[in-house]
């Protein structure tokens, strides 16, 4: 890790919200995990949990943000294929709203710097 790294960066798995994943288990199951002390990046490095975030607005890593808007641009396609397979329980329209989200956050990690 490197401790003088002031950027913010993105965790890799930024487009499966692993916080939001911890909420739900957490309300589900009554467990509470811990997030981890440190993780990967989209730019491979790793740094303290605290120095990542998954809102477009904070990150300042270059590489990061990039890694992010492909993230979010896979999830997209991938959600809306969901909601095309025959017999998901996904619906279409609720699988275009959830492609449409990932796209506006693919954006928004785009303009982050503009």
């Amino acid at each position: 890790m490197d401790v003088d790294d002031p950027h913010i960066h993105v965790e890799s798995k930024v487009a499966h919200d692993s916080a939001a994943v911890r909420n739900v288990v957490a309300s589900t199951f009554g467990l509470a995990g811990d997030p981890p002390s440190a993780v990967t990046t989209g730019c491979g490095t790793r740094v303290p949990f605290a120095m990542t975030s998954p809102r477009p607005d904070r990150v300042t890593c270059l590489p990061c943000r990039e890694y992010a808007r492909r993230q979010h641009l896979r999830s997209a396609e991938w959600v809306e294929r969901l909601g095309t397979v025959p017999g998901s329980t996904v619906s279409r329209a609720q699988a275009q709203q959830a492609a449409d989200r990932h796209r506006e956050l693919a954006e928004r990690f785009a303009d982050a710097g503009h």
